[in-house]
């Protein structure tokens, strides 16, 4: 310490590090020169901008002054931030351009990843139209009573919608993501720290300032703040005073890292979207590859593509059969055979290494089931509990697999691709939930409250309530005040 305090007197910052214990890259120098908050540092030299310490507790002052505001004052910002996405398009297309040169010149983003990083014109008004519809569902989010009980005499105690407090959301590839999650935040009266992937630093940066022009409508820019220091995901993790709950948006891999980092903070989300869609002996044959090739071909790298066909062994080698292979074969999908399709096959395509993979690509494995309960063990045994189809005109063998498969999202007759905030009518989403508890499915709003319990009294003390004293428990239950349903 001596030296380093020698050092900046002589005008040189200093790190001192523990050599033997690097932290990310196994060479605590590189680490350390890289900008990764290794050892401690002694500088005059005061950062740029704020600390993400201090981000996180803007964004904590900030959220509470925005649950403060009126329903119709947190709508009015999310409409003035859906104007602003389409009154500005030509310069969030711009900034976009700029990620897609610099991402294109390092080669380093799969074509899946370039599609997700890409803004259109059309995304953009998707976009609006998403917050829009925020902003109208938000008018009875936050404060919403959803218990009224009658504890005794001139005792009354309510249950009311909170907001959970600071969310932290990490993204990669996807700007779109951050406009739709700031509304949702804005919606619900939570704080927000948004962490981007560096591939889409000059898109997410005139977002923010987009987003925060909406906030000063009502003076709230500090409740969504963008971290643009070079912190690592590990350190963001590690806030637990901070932070309430992380939300991260992207690969299974960045879902599982954070989920291994986060220590003492709750994380929503699913680490892997193995979606199933199970082909019923009794499936209409023009709907089967219509459902199909929308649950694979529309968008094969989102989380909710079709990953799995199962397929009744009852369908082999029939035209139904021939149909799916062809229209996979057009569309330009490979296929894994399971272990079972392999056995009933002469000569197959490559046999899959595991059931349990999310391909993210033009790619699915086909596997054969003996029956309906055949398909739902198998789900149950391989899925992710993210989203699995049967596709049938048998409404009992329907209903059996509704209520038997045990996903967040389970659908008859409909794409994989249905699972989704916007589609449900949300306006958007954080993500899609796989855990059992809290939000599950896509979340929107209602995924980022909790409660709290409010007690009226009038000089109430336990004491009274005693085998001596002098009231009595009523616990009766109230009608709750009417909701604004417009």
């Amino acid at each position: 310490v001596k030296a380093a305090l020698w050092a900046l007197q002589g005008g040189t910052s200093v790190v001192i590090a523990n050599g033997t214990h690097p932290k990310i890259s196994g060479h605590v120098i590189t680490d350390i020169v890289e900008g990764k908050k290794v050892g401690t540092f002694f500088s005059e030299v005061k950062p740029a901008g704020p600390t993400v310490e201090q981000q996180g507790e803007m964004a904590r002052g900030g959220g509470r002054t925005l649950a403060a505001l009126q329903p119709e004052q947190r709508a009015e910002i999310i409409y003035r931030l859906a104007d602003l996405l389409t009154d500005q398009r030509e310069e969030i297309l711009l900034a976009n351009k700029k990620d897609l040169e610099e991402a294109e010149n390092k080669g380093r983003l799969a074509l899946p990843l370039l599609k997700r990083l890409s803004l259109s014109t059309s995304k953009l008004n998707s976009l609006a139209i998403g917050l829009r519809q925020i902003a109208a569902s938000s008018q009875d989010s936050v404060g919403r009573v959803i218990r009224r009980t009658r504890i005794a005499k001139d005792l009354d105690l309510e249950q009311v919608t909170v907001p959970i407090g600071v969310l932290l959301v990490i993204f990669e590839s996807r700007p779109d993501c951050l406009p739709q999650v700031s509304a949702l935040a804005i919606a619900s009266g939570n704080g927000l720290l948004l962490k981007g992937g560096k591939e889409a630093a000059h898109s997410n940066q005139i977002l923010h300032h987009l987003t925060q022009e909406a906030l000063s409508l009502h003076r709230v820019k500090d409740a969504v703040q963008l971290v643009n220091t070079r912190e690592e995901v590990e350190d963001l993790c590690r806030l637990d005073k901070l932070i309430d709950l992380i939300i991260p948006r992207g690969s299974s891999q960045l879902v599982r890292n954070i989920q291994k980092a986060a220590k003492g903070i709750p994380v929503m989300g699913h680490s892997e979207g193995i979606c199933h869609v199970y082909v019923d002996t009794d499936a209409s044959v023009e709907k089967v590859t219509r459902i199909i090739r929308d649950s694979k071909c529309e968008y094969p790298a989102a989380c909710n593509a079709l990953e799995t066909l199962l397929i009744h062994r009852d369908l082999l080698r029939t035209p139904l059969f021939d149909q799916i292979i062809d229209m996979l074969r057009v569309e330009q999908v490979k296929i894994h055979a399971g272990p079972k399709f392999a056995s009933y096959l002469t000569f197959s395509p490559s046999e899959v290494k595991s059931l349990r993979t999310e391909y993210g690509d033009l790619e699915c494995c086909i596997e054969v089931v003996d029956s309906v309960e055949e398909a739902v063990e198998h789900i149950h045994k391989y899925g992710s509990s993210h989203t699995d189809v049967i596709i049938t005109e048998n409404e009992k063998t329907a209903e059996f697999f509704l209520q038997h498969v045990d996903s967040a999202c389970v659908f008859w007759n409909a794409s994989t691709r249905f699972s989704d905030g916007y589609r449900f009518g949300l306006g958007a989403e954080v993500g899609i939930s796989t855990s059992r508890i809290h939000a599950r499915g896509p979340v929107g709003i209602e995924g980022l409250l909790t409660t709290k319990w409010l007690l009226r009294g009038d000089n109430h003390v336990v004491s009274d309530f005693s085998e001596h004293g002098t009231m009595k428990y009523l616990h009766e239950s109230l009608p709750l005040p009417q909701r604004n349903t417009n």
